[in-house]
C-alpha cells in the first residue's frame, strides 16, 4: 500500500463524518446508528439519500451543498477515494454528509426499515455477466426496500447501454413506476442542475463521446421482483485505469 494510502487513511479515522465499522464488530453488537441516524448523527428529521459506490463522493457532496434540508451519506468500500468528498465536507462546514465504508450488500445492518427516502446509484460496474452482482438486479432490489421507505426513490445514473436496458427492463416487467427516463441525458433537456454534477469517471465517458443515461423511478414494494428475461447487446467497450485520467483531460 502506497504511503499517500496510509496517510489517507489514518486521516479518515480522526474525520467525525466517516464511519468504518469492521463486518467482527457488526456480527459482534451491531451498528448503534442504525434506524437512527437522525437522531445520533444529523440532529434532525430531514429525509435521508444514500449514494452507493460513491467514489470519490462528487455526488454526496454536490447533493448536500444543493440540498441542505436533506441528509446525504455515501457508501462505498475503497477509502482512499472517499477521503476526498469526506475532506471536502469537513472543509465547507457540511453537516449533512456523510461517508459509510463498507460492502453494500451490508446495508440492512446499518440502516433501518423505511430509513431512506432516495438512492442513487452513479456509474456502476454493469456486471454484464453477473446478474446477483448488479447494482439494479431484483437481489438488490429486494435488499433497498428493507431501507427505504414506501415511495423510496431510485436513482440510476451510467454511461453503459446494457446496463441501462437491464434496468429499463426490470422497472417495466416488475411495474416499477418511471419518473424520468433518458438515453441521452445532456441532449434530453433534463440535464438539470442536480444531473449535472459530474463525477471524475462520467467526465472520462463524456471525453470519449459516450451517451450518459438516466433512470429514475418508485422502488414500490413488492411480493416478489421478476428478472427480465431479455438478451442485451453487451457494452463494446471498457473502463479507463481509475488510476488515470483520459487522453482528452490530460491535455487540459
Amino acid at each position: 500500500m502506497g504511503k499517500n494510502k496510509l496517510q489517507k487513511f489514518g486521516e479518515m479515522e480522526t474525520f467525525p463524518n466517516v464511519f468504518q465499522y469492521p463486518f467482527a464488530a457488526l456480527q459482534e453488537k451491531g451498528f448503534e446508528m442504525k434506524g437512527r441516524w437522525n437522531e445520533l448523527f444529523f440532529k434532525n428529521n430531514h429525509p435521508v439519500v444514500l449514494e452507493l459506490g460513491c467514489g470519490k463522493g462528487e455526488y454526496t457532496v454536490g447533493l448536500g451543498a444543493l440540498f441542505p434540508e436533506k441528509n446525504f451519506i455515501g457508501i462505498d468500500i475503497k477509502g482512499a477515494r472517499m477521503w476526498t468528498g469526506a475532506k471536502q465536507a469537513i472543509e465547507d462546514g457540511m453537516t449533512n454528509v456523510a461517508f459509510l465504508r463498507t460492502h453494500i450488500e451490508l446495508l440492512n445492518h446499518f440502516f433501518g426499515e423505511g430509513e431512506i427516502s432516495e438512492i442513487w446509484i452513479t456509474f456502476p460496474d454493469p456486471q454484464m455477466r453477473k446478474i446477483n452482482k448488479r447494482m439494479t438486479s431484483t437481489r438488490f432490489m429486494k435488499l433497498y426496500r428493507q431501507t427505504l421507505n414506501k415511495n423510496g426513490i431510485i436513482h440510476l445514473k451510467t454511461d453503459s447501454h446494457f446496463m441501462y436496458t437491464y434496468t429499463c427492463e426490470m422497472v417495466k416487467i416488475n411495474h416499477f413506476p418511471i419518473i424520468i427516463q433518458t438515453d441521452d441525458l445532456y441532449h434530453s433537456r433534463l440535464a438539470d442542475e442536480i444531473l449535472s454534477i459530474q463525477t471524475f469517471y462520467e467526465q472520462q465517458w463524456l471525453d470519449r463521446g459516450l451517451n450518459i443515461k438516466y433512470l429514475k423511478f418508485i422502488c414500490e414494494p413488492r411480493e416478489m421482483d421478476l428478472e427480465p428475461e431479455i438478451e442485451i447487446e453487451l457494452d463494446d467497450y471498457r473502463s479507463f485505469n481509475r488510476s488515470k485520467r483520459s487522453s482528452t483531460m490530460m491535455k487540459k
